[in-house]
Parts: structure tokens; C-alpha cells; sequence
């Protein structure tokens, strides 16, 4: 995950001029009542309830960007073989060193002979004339690492949050080519929908890939909708029992004439019964019947894909902890939107500079001359859950407060002009709602100021 972590700065202007205390309640980011933190406030600004894509638009939508884009592949679809040149190239291109220095958590630079190490982990001595391709489906939620290894390796900052080892997140259900195995056997590479990495062999189960595609392609589903689900706890069953399931996931439903009164020794008559992918002791797909509360955020289908959607979508991950890659079992900036889309069935690349640089959906594009001024008439125009994207990052628009656009975004920094002209640092480290005008990059840069991309999901 090659993204650059932006610190996002505020600047005081005439309409933001202190932090809110009327309410009770005090912050030190600016602009935001406590109220403007429920989706109520921002749904009752006249968000529309009105279908914005059918289901057989979404579906050509991911047709068209599994065929056009080079970030999204379907992973069912991968060539059954690959050449010795091949497969290592795409070894290399997953596991590549650095160029700038890399650091463990306690300071120590990494030198030739750590490298060394997680190259030898590789296996490309293993790499044949010709490699089989198997098929595999993720079983509980996973990271894609860029070494088969799990040290957390940091940049000259030493931020711990940030382990540049760490890529992204998978979750159950979703398919995946296996490419090749780490010398320790205890790891995959794998090329999932939106990207290519190392993943933990125990999270993978492998089957046919008619069979994966058989089980995927069922038409009646349930969609997760919530920030994070879990089945029902069953005992003495680990791989079915309390497995997180987050927003966006998709279980097909075991048929109602299948659906037994009792399961683990619970009554189903309250529960959705799902058929949920396990890993068995040889690595087998395995097929169980799992239960999830009838009162739980899930949807039977994908939800409608409409204004009103996409704000409650977005709220339900409000105060989550940011999680660089999919880690801290949270999500980034690009986790953060491509969840809320996937709860509609929209497929999206996973980093910022993928998604802004795509040309999916339509796009407001900005060159490096264009100056803010200019691109106010496309900011005052925005349509609620347009995503605007500057170098390293990704926020969705919400709405408007007093002729302010306000957005929501998963972001780690924060910063702002005050008053008196001096730079107020702290961090926001979440899921957050701010203002996007007074947005600054630093002291000199406003954050309008980069916005290269503006775009919208059609």
C-alpha cells in the first residue's frame, strides 16, 4: 500500500472562528457541533431517497472495470498457469525493497540481512518452468502484507500506527487466485479483486474455481451493512463461531427448506442462517450453515443505492480508529469508501491514487495550474457521496452547513491556522467529519489547493 499520509490542517476563517462549546461539550476540532455528528443532521438537509443506480447498472458498472481497469481483476478469471517469468515478476512486484530506510518498532534500521531474510521467505527457488494456479476463498478477515511476515516495519518517522508492511484487508467470502506459497509454508500469495500481496495460509481455503464462483453467484444473499457483524457464538466450533463480518461482505442464505429448527443447539427461528466458508485441518473450503440476529445491520440484497444510503453508510463507522491498510481491525481512507460502496455492490481500486487517477464514474480533473478559485463552481456543485481525492487521500461529501461543504473521512492528522495565525497540531486518528474549505495541507497549502480529482459514482 504505497500511499502517503496526509496531515490535514484547518484554517480559521470568518465562520469557524473557535471550537463549538455551546453544547456542553469541548473539541479541539473546529467547525463541528455535536449535532453535525449524527446522519440525522445531514439527512435532513434534503438527501435524496431516490435510486441513483439499478442493480443492472452496477453490475455493467463492475463488468466494465473488471475489463477496463488495471487495478480490479476477477480473481476466478486468472490464468490457470503462469511461466517461471511471470510469476516471479509478480513475486517482485509484491514484495519489492524499499527505497527509503526502513525501521523495526524499536528503532533499529533494517539492514541487507533483514531483507535478506524476507526474500529468502519468498521461495523463488520453488519457481518452476510452469506454476499451477490454484483458487481459494478467505474464511475470517485477513491482512495482505508485503512480505510473507508479520514484523511491523516503520519509515524514518517511526509512527507506530504506520506498519508499511501492511497493504490491505480481506473478508469472508471473497475469492482469491493463489499464485505461490512462502518457504515457511505459512503464507499465500494471493491476487484478490483489488490487489496483490501475501496473505496468512490459514485464512485460505481452497476449492475449484466453479466452485467458488457456484457459491458466490447465489442469488439469494445477505449483505453485511453494518461496520462489523458476528455470527452467532457456537461452542466448540472456533471457524463458525462470533466471525466478524465487515460492512460490504456477501453470504448467500441457505435455502428456507434447508434451514433446520435447531442449529449448535440453538433455535434459527430469530437468526438469518448464512453459509459461511471454512478452512478444514487440510485446507479445504468447507461449507457451514452460521447464524447472524435478525436484529443485526445486515440487508437480504444490496442496499439501494441512493443519497440517503450513503450517509447513514458512512455514520455507521463515525469514531472508528483509523487503521492504516486495514489495520488496528479498522480501515483508511480508501477502506473507509470502498466499504460504503461495496454495500451497494460497487467495486472500487483500493488505494487513493488508483481511485483518482481511474476513469470511472465522472470525473472533475484539476491540473497542477488550476487555481482554487477555479474549482469552486465544481465544489459548490457537488452531489452528496462525490469523493474527493488529493495526493495520499480520499474524503466523501456530505453536504452543506451555512454554504460550507463538509465531508467524512478516515484521517490520522490534524492541523489548523488559529486565530492569531499560528499552526495548532494534533491528530483526529479516525472517522471523522470536518469542514472541507478550511482544510489546509500546512500552514501555506490549503488543502483545496490539491484537490486534483473530484468524482462521481455513475
Amino acid at each position: 500500500m504505497r500511499r502517503s499520509i496526509i496531515a490535514l490542517s484547518i484554517s480559521l476563517g470568518v465562520a469557524f472562528c473557535a471550537p463549538i462549546h455551546a453544547e456542553g461539550w469541548q473539541s479541539d476540532v473546529i467547525a463541528v457541533t455535536q449535532s453535525q455528528l449524527s446522519p440525522n443532521y445531514w439527512l435532513a438537509k434534503g438527501a435524496s431517497a431516490k435510486m441513483i443506480m439499478t442493480e443492472a447498472q452496477i453490475t455493467a458498472f463492475n463488468e466494465k472495470l473488471i475489463k477496463e481497469n488495471k487495478y480490479i481483476v476477477d480473481p476466478l478469471s486468472f490464468q490457470t498457469t503462469l511461466s517461471k517469468e511471470e510469476l516471479t515478476s509478480a513475486i517482485h512486484s509484491a514484495s519489492s525493497i524499499p527505497k527509503s530506510p526502513r525501521f523495526f518498532t524499536d528503532g533499529r534500521q533494517l539492514t541487507a540481512k533483514d531483507f535478506a531474510k524476507y526474500q529468502a521467505n519468498l521461495n523463488l527457488n520453488k519457481v518452476a518452468s510452469s506454476n499451477k494456479v490454484r483458487f481459494g476463498m478467505v474464511v475470517k478477515r485477513t491482512a495482505l502484507r508485503t512480505f510473507p511476515t508479520w514484523d511491523r516495519v516503520l519509515n524514518s518517522g517511526l509512527d507506530q500506527d504506520l506498519d508499511r508492511f501492511q497493504e490491505s484487508g480481506m473478508f469472508p467470502g471473497e475469492a482469491v487466485a493463489v499464485l505461490h506459497q512462502s518457504a515457511d509454508k505459512k503464507w499465500l500469495l494471493v491476487r484478490a479483486y483489488n490487489y496483490l500481496a501475501w496473505a496468512p495460509s490459514e485464512d485460505i481455503a481452497f476449492a475449484d474455481a466453479d466452485e467458488i464462483k457456484a457459491y458466490r453467484e447465489q442469488d439469494n444473499f445477505l449483505v453485511v451493512t453494518g461496520a462489523k457483524v458476528n455470527t452467532a457464538y457456537v461452542p466448540n466450533d472456533t471457524a463458525s463461531s462470533e466471525v466478524q463480518l465487515d460492512m460490504g461482505v456477501r453470504l448467500p442464505l441457505l435455502d428456507n427448506e434447508q434451514v433446520p429448527n435447531l442449529l449448535n443447539g440453538q433455535n434459527t427461528y430469530a437468526s438469518h442462517v448464512v453459509q459461511l466458508p471454512t478452512r478444514n485441518e487440510q485446507g479445504q473450503l468447507v461449507i457451514k450453515p452460521a447464524m447472524i440476529s435478525k436484529t443485526a445491520d445486515v440487508n437480504l440484497g444490496y442496499l439501494e443505492y441512493n443519497e440517503q444510503n450513503l450517509i447513514k453508510q458512512g455514520f455507521k463507522f463515525l469514531g472508528e480508529r483509523y487503521g492504516w491498510g486495514h489495520d488496528y481491525n479498522g480501515r483508511d481512507c480508501t477502506g473507509f469508501v470502498g466499504e460504503i460502496y461495496k454495500s451497494f455492490g460497487l467495486l472500487m481500486p483500493r488505494n487513493s491514487g488508483q481511485q483518482g487517477s481511474s476513469e470511472y464514474g465522472q470525473n472533475n480533473r484539476f491540473d497542477k495550474n488550476t487555481t482554487a478559485d477555479a474549482k469552486l463552481p465544481v465544489v459548490k456543485n457537488m452531489a452528496i457521496g462525490d469523493l474527493i481525492y488529493i495526493p495520499g487521500h480520499v474524503m466523501m461529501y456530505l453536504g452543506e452547513h451555512q454554504g460550507e461543504p463538509y465531508v467524512i473521512h478516515d484521517v490520522k492528522g490534524l492541523g489548523y491556522n488559529k486565530g492569531d495565525g499560528s499552526f495548532y497540531s494534533s491528530a483526529l486518528n479516525g472517522v471523522s467529519v470536518t469542514p472541507l474549505l478550511p482544510l489546509r495541507l500546512s500552514q501555506e497549502t490549503s488543502y483545496l489547493d490539491r484537490v486534483y480529482n473530484i468524482k462521481r459514482i455513475r
